[in-house]
């Protein structure tokens, strides 16, 4: 696996959905390992800043959701780089842990083919340090040694403004090129760093492209204490758009799944299953709204979620559920 192949930029592809025209930037094509903001947000570690050094480091310690696509690229950074990933969870469904004996990897199994050490973490261990996992790795961080190190879930950290800055020159020559007086650009939201660190940096350099998001992963107001963690300035903050109807983060619902299979069916790109149907139903909402406004001289863009490998988990799980 090549460093400098990890971060080049990802091409832009104009598709037709629902009868709307949209940019999409095909993240997803950037390196199997790295996909998405993952590659954007680890950009930083892997080595393409001239001004890090972690030659002393042996070990990265992590945690998140058990299929969060963070797991899959740390073990593969760690692996890269000849560390030792340790990722705490709260906890791994037994189908879960069954699935790379099955031969369905997804973001676990891939993980540990990877050679990464998942630790589940019990409910007692958790409330001897406060009252989530959040609590208890903000507890486990100030343990650690100086070889090792520790990097927030789903890369919530200002190192990511590294690659997600590169993200962001490439939208705007790619707005430039195309003649887009302003864009919008919409990407769905875990810890929202991404988004939060473009519409950054466009206000910085007084660009008027305009960051959508959403939170896939508690409500608004958790999106809003995650940036506001990592920049108090609200007024650089991107829009956050609410869906009609309130979803729970990793619940499989079958609007979801339909929505998946018709943007693979008129994109004909394969999109991931956990971000990517909300993202993309809020954006449908939004812009139907607009539609009924008249206000349509805005360019769409949608930043493709990568984690491709997510699928292979998240279709077994939708046939199980639903399998009508």
């Amino acid at each position: 696996m090549s460093i400098a192949a990890v971060l080049q930029e990802s091409p832009m592809q104009t598709v037709s959905m629902c009868g709307f025209k949209i940019h999409v930037k095909r993240d997803d094509l950037l390196n199997d390992y790295f996909s998405g903001n993952k590659a954007r947000k680890f950009a930083y570690y892997l080595g393409l800043s001239s001004d890090q050094n972690f030659q002393q480091i042996n070990k990265i310690v992590s945690y998140g959701s058990i299929q969060a696509n963070s797991l899959y690229s740390l073990a593969a950074l760690a692996k890269l780089k000849n560390w030792q990933l340790d990722y705490y969870v709260t906890h791994i469904p037994n189908w879960l842990k069954d699935s790379p004996t099955t031969g369905i990897l997804g973001n676990y199994g891939g993980a540990l083919k990877l050679g990464a050490n998942i630790i589940e973490v019990s409910v007692d261990e958790i409330t001897k340090h406060g009252n989530n996992l959040d609590d208890f790795m903000a507890y486990k961080a100030k343990t650690l040694s100086d070889d090792i190190l520790f990097i927030p879930e789903g890369g919530r950290s200002t190192l990511a403004q590294y690659g997600i800055e590169q993200l962001a020159k490439e939208l705007d020559q790619y707005c430039q090129q195309s003649a887009f007086n302003k864009a919008s650009i919409m990407l769905p939201a875990g810890t929202g760093t991404t988004a939060l660190f473009l519409q950054t940096w466009f206000k910085e350099q007084g660009l008027p492209h305009q960051v959508l998001t959403c939170a896939c992963v508690g409500g608004d107001d958790y999106l809003k204490k995650q940036f506001k963690q990592l920049n108090s300035n609200s007024e650089q903050w991107p829009t956050i758009l609410t869906p009609h109807k309130k979803y729970h983060f990793g619940k499989l619902y079958p609007e979801f799944y339909q929505l998946w299979k018709q943007l693979n069916d008129e994109t004909k790109i394969e999109f991931e299953l956990l971000y990517d149907p909300l993202g993309w139903q809020v954006l449908l909402e939004f812009l139907s709204e607009q539609t009924q406004r008249m206000d349509q001289n805005v360019d769409i863009i949608y930043i493709h979620q990568g984690g491709l490998i997510g699928n292979q988990t998240m279709l077994p799980r939708y046939q199980r559920k639903h399998p009508d």
